[in-house]
C-alpha cells in the first residue's frame, strides 16, 4: 500500500456535534486512522484538529446550520455546504485516495462522487438514508414528481461512479440494485452498533425517570423523531389506552416529530403521557432502563429506506421493542428472527395499542436475555473492523477497479 495515499472522510456532522451521524463518522475515522492517514472535512464549528500520530486531522469548512424546521433555509445552507465541499475535495484529493462520506445532507454524496472521479480517487458511500425515497416516505415528494425523477437520474450517475456502497440494512440492497451501474459486488452490509455496553438492566424503583410514574408498565420512546417517523400513531395509541391506568407513556426526544407530540399533548393533556426533552449522553442508560418496552414508530414504506440506529441501544439494555414498520424492514427482520418483540403495521394505532397490551402481559422472561445477546452481535469493534477492511482493500488496489 502506498504511504502517499490517504482517506478523506467528508461529513457535515462531526464532534463536538452530538448527533448520531457525528458519533458514527468520528468512530469510523478514528479506527481507520490506526492504519492509514485520515483527513476529515467537517462542517461542524469547533471540530478542527491538527494532525497527530494515529489520529485523524480535521479540517473545518465554513457552514451555516439553520434549524431542521426551517426547510428553505436548510436547503440553501446544505447546497452552499455541498458546493464548498466539492471545491475542497478538488484541492485535497489525489489519485488513489479514498473518499468516504454519508447521506447527510442528501446532496453531499453527489459532490464527493463527482470530485473523486475528476481526481482519480475512490469514492465510498455509507447509505444511511436513500433519497428521494425518504422524502416520498415522509410525504414531502410525490413518487413520480419531476424532482423525484431528477434525483433518481442523478442517483444513477452517482451509483455508477461509486466504488463501494455500504448499507446498514439488508433491506436496502434490493432498492439500490434498481440503479444502472450498481452490482451486488459493490454493496457491503455493515450494520450500525450499540453505544451502550450490552447488559440486562432491570427496572429500578430509584430510576430518576420512573420515580414520578405510578403505573406498573411504562412504554418508552426516545431519539430524534424526523420526517420518517410517525408521532400520530404513538399519540393515537396513548389515547386508546388512556383508561388503562397500569400503562404509561414516557416520551423523550427532539426533532419535528417530538415537537408534534408536544403540540398534541398540550391540547389533549393525557394523564398517561409524560414528555421529557432530550437527555444528555450520560443519562441515556438511565432513560433506556426506565421503560419496560420501547417504541420505534415509522411511517409507511420504511423498508430499505431508513434503519433506526437507536434500535441497537434498546436491545443493549435488555428491553423488548415494538416496531412500527413493514415486515421486511431491517429492524423488523431482527425483531422476528430473534423474537425480540412485536412488529406493527404503520398507520394503525389500534394495532399498536394491542401490541402494548400484549407486551404488558407478556410472560416471555427470556426476551431480555435474547435482546442483550442480539445487541452483542452489533458491537462497535466488529463494525469498525469491517470499515477498516473495506478501506484497506481500496488503498491497496493499484488500479481503479471496484473491489469485490
Amino acid at each position: 500500500m502506498s504511504s502517499s495515499r490517504k482517506v478523506v472522510v467528508v461529513s457535515q456532522h462531526y464532534p463536538p456535534d452530538y448527533s448520531t451521524t457525528a458519533a458514527i463518522m468520528a468512530a469510523i475515522s478514528e479506527r481507520i486512522a490506526r492504519e492509514s492517514k485520515v483527513v476529515v472535512i467537517s462542517g461542524m464549528p469547533g471540530s478542527a484538529r491538527a494532525p497527530a500520530p494515529g489520529r485523524p486531522a480535521v479540517i473545518e469548512i465554513r457552514n451555516w446550520l439553520p434549524g431542521k424546521a426551517a426547510l428553505i433555509k436548510r436547503a440553501l445552507a446544505e447546497a452552499l455546504f455541498t458546493g464548498r465541499i466539492f471545491f475542497a475535495l478538488l484541492w485535497r484529493l489525489r489519485r488513489g485516495d479514498v473518499a468516504l462520506t454519508v447521506t447527510a445532507p442528501f446532496a453531499l454524496p453527489y459532490a464527493v462522487a463527482a470530485a473523486s472521479r475528476l481526481k482519480g480517487a475512490k469514492p465510498v458511500l455509507i447509505l444511511h438514508d436513500l433519497f428521494p425515497d425518504v422524502l416520498v416516505m415522509a410525504g414531502l415528494l410525490r413518487p413520480f414528481s419531476l424532482v423525484a425523477r431528477a434525483m433518481r437520474a442523478i442517483n444513477t450517475l452517482m451509483f455508477r461512479a461509486l466504488n463501494v456502497v455500504i448499507v446498514i440494512g439488508r433491506d436496502t440492497e434490493k432498492l439500490v440494485l434498481r440503479y444502472g451501474g450498481m452490482t451486488p459486488d459493490k454493496i457491503k452490509f455493515i450494520p450500525n452498533w450499540t453505544t451502550l455496553s450490552p447488559a440486562n438492566r432491570p427496572v429500578s424503583p430509584d430510576n430518576p425517570f420512573r420515580k414520578a410514574i405510578a403505573a406498573r408498565f411504562v412504554v418508552g420512546l426516545s431519539g430524534n423523531l424526523g420526517f420518517t417517523h410517525d408521532p400520530e400513531i404513538v399519540f393515537g395509541a396513548a389515547r386508546l389506552l388512556r383508561a388503562e391506568r397500569d400503562i404509561h407513556f414516557l416520551l423523550s426526544g427532539w426533532g419535528i416529530g417530538f415537537a408534534r407530540l408536544k403540540e398534541m399533548q398540550a391540547t389533549a393533556r393525557l394523564a398517561n403521557v409524560t414528555l421529557v426533552d432530550r437527555v444528555a449522553d450520560g443519562e441515556l442508560g438511565a432513560l433506556l432502563s426506565s421503560a419496560d418496552v420501547w417504541l420505534v414508530p415509522y411511517r409507511k414504506n420504511v423498508a430499505g429506506v431508513s434503519v433506526p440506529s437507536r434500535f441497537y441501544n434498546l436491545l443493549a439494555v435488555g428491553r423488548p421493542v415494538i416496531l412500527v414498520s413493514e415486515a421486511e424492514a431491517e429492524a423488523a427482520l431482527a425483531v422476528r428472527e430473534n423474537r425480540l418483540g412485536w412488529v406493527v403495521t404503520p398507520g394503525r394505532p389500534d394495532q399498536l395499542a394491542n401490541a402494548i397490551r400484549s407486551a404488558s402481559c407478556s410472560k416471555d422472561v427470556g426476551m431480555a436475555e435474547r435482546a442483550v445477546a442480539t445487541a452483542m452481535t452489533f458491537s462497535p469493534e466488529r463494525a469498525l473492523a469491517s470499515y477498516a477492511a473495506v478501506v484497506r482493500e481500496l488503498l491497496s488496489n493499484h488500479d481503479m477497479e471496484q473491489i469485490a
